[in-house]
């Protein structure tokens, strides 16, 4: 059976996300760390988990990118395809008894909050509507939402439903809608067991010119 609107504020409870605003940024490196072994790091150590999809965390970041490069996506797009779900690693590990289909863990608020110091606001913005985006498709198709995953399904009722017609509306008009739309289209296709991954070492010269631009952009405000 198909969903229903969700009742009350079509917007998530969670701070900064009825506007996109991935919250406040700061200098990347501030510890002297490179942002983009960072990522690599967290892949490693964390991305091994599956959370009921037919591929890992590290191999469906991976494909999405993938897809963005093969889009001919700008830098901050392919970077935000292979970080989207990193709000999922950086929450730590599962509280037993659990399930991460039926509670949310709000992983694009913490990964836009995550990104956005490192990789810039336009990376980050598209990760934080990814959800919403979700949210919004099935509620204007259908069809998106029978093709879902099993485990996308059952996650959009913890995630909020459907929108109601002014969520659809305030969706529309926000200036990331296209971007988190493109962004949701290769979510969706990044979970193929068979499909062709890239190696994580083809997306770090990027992350790293994306991180070398948000010093810059941090300094020219200082």
């Amino acid at each position: 059976m198909d969903p229903q609107p969700h009742p009350a504020d079509s917007r998530r409870s969670a701070p900064g996300l009825s506007s996109g605003d991935p919250g406040p940024g700061g200098r990347p490196n501030a510890e002297g760390t490179d942002p983009a072994d960072e990522v690599v790091d967290l892949v490693v150590r964390l991305g091994d988990g599956f959370y009921g999809e037919a591929v890992d965390q590290r191999r469906h970041g991976l494909q999405c990118a993938g897809l963005a490069r093969a889009s001919e996506a700008a830098d901050p797009l392919v970077a935000a395809a292979l970080l989207h779900d990193i709000g999922h690693l950086l929450s730590g590990p599962d509280v037993p008894g659990t399930d991460r289909a039926t509670v949310d863990d709000h992983h694009e608020v913490l990964g836009a909050r995550w990104i956005a110091p490192r990789f810039g606001s336009v990376a980050a913005r598209a990760v934080a509507l990814h959800v919403v985006a979700k949210r919004y498709r099935c509620t204007v198709e259908p069809d998106y939402y029978r093709a879902l995953s099993p485990t996308s399904r059952d996650t959009l009722r913890a995630q909020g439903g459907l929108l109601d017609a002014a969520g659809v509306a305030r969706f529309e008009a926000h200036p990331g809608f296209a971007a988190a739309m493109a962004l949701r289209t290769w979510d969706e296709q990044g979970k193929d067991a068979d499909g062709p991954t890239p190696g994580m070492a083809e997306f770090v010269p990027l992350l790293r010119r994306l991180a070398a631009r948000a010093v810059a952009a941090v300094d020219a405000t200082d």
